[in-house]
Formats: structure tokens, C-alpha cells, sequence
């Protein structure tokens, strides 16, 4: 463990809370400690959905799926009455209710095939980034320019057929709408069960560990299980801190607008950026909750990765490698902004707000995966298999 390195990036994200608070109020800080916190969980975890979708799809290894499932349940039972109710401590509180449409599940697809390609979702982008994964820096890059080429069009896919948001919530109330939710996470849960046991002849073992639980919690890793529960209380603290879900992907598109305006692209005439969206392009990026949040996630893996002692960037990288990143990454911005988020905001911020949006997403982002994932020895990716 390198405690020296540990040291200064704990300094450096203490300092940058002390910072917020002081600029932007308390909130801003605690919002920012707990995307570090998201950051450390997923590092620790390895907690992706990439990972954990290519692996059921190509080897019925549904131990990641579990966990999403864990994940939504746990953060389900508690956003739904609040949501439904509408305030938390007197903080008003809401969902990610979007529509139903067209640009959903085209975006959704084209995302999902871009997380295999790219090697990383929304999430996974950030942690591993802030892991030391040198070519997840170019996924990075080909999200933000994904991102921006969306917003330059993107009225046009959401003005295409689509039935409008619907609220399971206000359809059928929280509780009924709960209870639906959580048969359908057990479903899933138990079609992973069947068919993992069934390809393998029995159920997977889950990670064993040798180091006592002081030592784990800082060094990792960390089950899958663990990350998943650590996940769902952080998750809900951003639901009652911020007043809605956690979000990803906006931030990206918002990088990539200012950064063609630097370069004189002029993207105030876009509608995407007119209204509301306008303000933040003249703001600091330190002034958007969601990138503020991103920035949070990075440094958590950072601060992870470096009491591991893990964070070793390599920076040798094949041809193949980068044309996969980059183009994965233009795949899962452009995805993105169609389908109104990526795994985090559209997926898992739909399912938990009880949008029927959140499900849609699902299907066509894994039926894009499933592609992607046939697509990867194309580009000298491999496709991880079970060894017992």
C-alpha cells in the first residue's frame, strides 16, 4: 500500500470538499464525498455492467447480474415512497420519469454495443479512468465527442414515435409498483440461477479472501455482494443530497460543448443547448452537480487504486486497441443522449425513479451488448470465460 501517494490524494480531495462547502454550500460537499465513495465502492468491487452483461451473455456467469438486481431491489424499497411521496426532510425529491420511445431503444442498443467495444458502461468508464487504465482515457475522449455529436441532432430522435414517460409509480402506486419491480428483479435473479448451473453444473463460487475486514476495506477487493450494498446506500444518499438519481452521462456532452466552443464551434444555436442547458455552458464545469459528481467518482478510484497499490498506468497500447476505445466510446456518448442516460441515469436512475423508460433501456441496451460482445475478437478483445 502506498501510503505516501494514499496521503496526498486524501489531502487533495479533503481540500476540494473544504473548497465546495465553502463555495457552493454544504451540500456541494457532501454530494462530492459521496461520489467518492461510489468512486472507492465501484474500484474495489469491480463493480461494472459491461463486464458483468458480456460475461452472462458469452458464459452464463450471472454473478454480476445478481448484484445489479441486489443493487435495485435495496435502493428500490426506499426510493419508491419517497419519490412517491414527493420530499425527504422537507427536500423535494423526484425521479428520472422519461419517455418511452424510438430514441430510447436505438440509443440504448448502439450504447450497449459500445460498452463492449469500449470496455467499460458509464460507471465503468470513470472508475477505471481513475484506476490508471490508460486506455480508458480514450474511451473516455470518444464519450465526450459521442456526447456532443448527439447534442447537435438529438431533438430530431426525440421528436420520433414513442408513448411519452410513464410513472409506474403514479400508475399504480409505490407499493404495487414495488412489488412488481421486485418480482421481476427475482426472476432475473433466479433465470441467471438456472442457466449458470446448467452450463457450469453448479453455481459459481463467489470470491474468497484471505486478509481480515479492516485490511479489505482499504486494500479491496471487495465481493460483489459488499460492493453492491455499499453501492445502494451511497445511491440513496445522492437520492436525499441532490433531491433525484444519480446521474452520469450529461456531464460528458457538457466537456465536449465547451470544448468546441474553445475551437470555435458555436453550439448555443443548438436546441439541445437552448433554455435551461445554455446557463451551464457559461458556468465553470465545477458548477454542474453531475460533473462535479464524475470528478468525485475518479478521485474515489484514484484514492482506491492507490492504497491497492494497483494504480500502474501502462501506456503501451495496440492499434486495435485504441480504434476500439475510441469508437466504442463515440458509440456510448452518442447512445447515451439518445436513450436520455447511460447504465446509471437511464438504466438504473429509470428502474429505481419506477419509469417504465429504466426497463426498455435494459433490454435494448443488453440485446446491443450481446452484439458488442460477438463484435470484441474483431478487435482483439477477449471475451472472458469461467476456468474451474
Amino acid at each position: 500500500m502506498n501510503l505516501s501517494k494514499s496521503k496526498v490524494i486524501f489531502i487533495f480531495i479533503l481540500l476540494i470538499t473544504i473548497w465546495l462547502g465553502y463555495e457552493s454550500g454544504l451540500r456541494r460537499g457532501l454530494l462530492f464525498i459521496i461520489a467518492v465513495g461510489l468512486g472507492f465502492s465501484l474500484y474495489h468491487a469491480s463493480f461494472g455492467f459491461s463486464a458483468a452483461w458480456r460475461r452472462f451473455t458469452a458464459d452464463f456467469d450471472g454473478r454480476g447480474l445478481r448484484a445489479q438486481m441486489l443493487l435495485l431491489a435495496i435502493v428500490a424499497c426506499v426510493a419508491f415512497p419517497m419519490i412517491s411521496g414527493g420530499d425527504v426532510f422537507g427536500r423535494n425529491v423526484s425521479g428520472f420519469i422519461l419517455p418511452v420511445g424510438t430514441s430510447v431503444i436505438v440509443g440504448a442498443f448502439i450504447f450497449g454495443v459500445g460498452m463492449q467495444l469500449g470496455g467499460g458502461c458509464g460507471s465503468g468508464t470513470l472508475f477505471t479512468v481513475g484506476g490508471g487504465n490508460t486506455r480508458m482515457i480514450l474511451t473516455l475522449f470518444g464519450f465526450t465527442v459521442g456526447s456532443v455529436i448527439a447534442t447537435s441532432h438529438v431533438h430530431v430522435w426525440h421528436e420520433m414515435p414513442g408513448i411519452g414517460p410513464v410513472s409506474l409509480i403514479k400508475k399504480w402506486g409505490w407499493q404495487l409498483a414495488l412489488m412488481a419491480n421486485l418480482t421481476t428483479f427475482a426472476v432475473i435473479v433466479w433465470v441467471t440461477l438456472v442457466l449458470e448451473k446448467r452450463r457450469h453444473k453448479k453455481l459459481l463460487p463467489q470470491t474468497k479472501f484471505s486478509s481480515t475486514w479492516s485490511i479489505r476495506l482499504l486494500r479491496g477487493p471487495w465481493s460483489l455482494t459488499s460492493g453492491a450494498c455499499a453501492l445502494a446506500v451511497l445511491s440513496i444518499l445522492v437520492l436525499v443530497s441532490a433531491g433525484r438519481p444519480w446521474g452520469i452521462t450529461s456531464a460528458f456532452a457538457l466537456w465536449g460543448a465547451k470544448i468546441a466552443m474553445l475551437i470555435g464551434i458555436d453550439v448555443t444555436q443548438w436546441p439541445y443547448w437552448s433554455g435551461w442547458r445554455s446557463a451551464s455552458l457559461q458556468k465553470s464545469v465545477w458548477s454542474d452537480v453531475t460533473s462535479m459528481m464524475n470528478f468525485g467518482v475518479i478521485f474515489g478510484a484514484l484514492l482506491a487504486s492507490s492504497l491497492a497499490g494497483k494504480f500502474c498506468p501502462h501506456f503501451k497500447i495496440s492499434r486495435s486497441a485504441i480504434v476500439s476505445a475510441i469508437l466504442g466510446g463515440v458509440l456510448l456518448g452518442y447512445g447515451a443522449r439518445l436513450a436520455f442516460g447511460c447504465n446509471i441515469g437511464a438504466y438504473f436512475g429509470g428502474i429505481i425513479s419506477g419509469s417504465l423508460h429504466g426497463w426498455i433501456w435494459m433490454v435494448a441496451g443488453f440485446s446491443g451488448s450481446y452484439v458488442g460482445t460477438r463484435l470484441r475478437p474483431m478487435f482483439g478483445l477477449t471475451v472472458e470465460k469461467v476456468e474451474l
